[in-house]
């Protein structure tokens, strides 16, 4: 162990004068992934909503969508919306192509998140609906919908700091995000090491955040159990 040397696998100093710059990305980073999960719930209750629907054709549509998203990697799918779609006519700025993958790619995850928390409410509750004389759309919205989202909060949560610790990929577009910034320093300075674990300290301090965060929902839901 004496013959390693630990100043070329992390620099304190250097971190230390990083982390300024570093956590100037973080507003990028937490925008990216806040606003792609409020959209991607959105649209995976959408998507959710089709797969239970009694249409063939929509649970067709759903089921191809999220076998897609699922079975394809984030990054080809960012690489398609940023540097395919100009080819057809289409562009986006950074920064938006980053939201519409990252939007889409969890909204296919939500939408099985949903899907089996719909499904895992009582029976009972769309009779009960029914008999007061409550049509889809109000039970859906006052009855089954709450209960569903209550059960949900903890995959969501999950599926929240995948999406954090995802937006790192959008520094292949260049989106001025924490990981982005770790690269620009790393190659100024020679020493990608030291950026490498300082970023990391920083995701897991976020995502700790968030779990605290996580813990709390739950907290609050389940005094809610109907």
């Amino acid at each position: 162990m004496g013959a390693i040397q630990w100043h070329y696998i992390f620099n304190p100093e250097l971190a230390w004068e990083s982390l300024p710059f570093l956590l100037s990305g973080l507003p990028y980073t937490l925008g990216i992934a806040l606003v792609s999960t409020a959209l991607g719930i959105v649209f995976g209750l959408m998507i959710a909503l089709m797969r239970l629907s009694s249409s063939v054709v929509l649970q067709s549509l759903a089921r191809i969508y999220v076998s897609f998203m699922r079975g394809t990697p984030a990054l080809v799918f960012l690489f398609l919306i940023y540097f395919g779609l100009p080819f057809a006519g289409i562009q986006f700025k950074a920064l938006t192509s980053a939201i519409i993958c990252f939007s889409l790619n969890s909204a296919a995850y939500i939408s099985e998140i949903f899907r089996s928390s719909l499904d895992s409410v009582d029976k009972g509750q769309w009779e009960a609906a029914k008999a007061l004389g409550l049509n889809y759309s109000v039970t859906m919205k006052s009855v089954i919908l709450p209960q569903a989202i209550r059960i949900a909060i903890p995959p969501l949560s999950n599926v929240m700091l995948d999406v954090i610790k995802g937006t790192s990929l959008a520094a292949m577009i260049t989106v001025n995000e924490v990981f982005q910034n770790a690269r620009i320093v790393g190659g100024r300075e020679h020493d990608y090491m030291t950026m490498y674990i300082l970023v990391a300290a920083i995701y897991w301090a976020v995502c700790s955040l968030f779990g605290i965060v996580q813990n709390y929902l739950e907290t609050i839901s389940s005094k809610y159990v109907v």
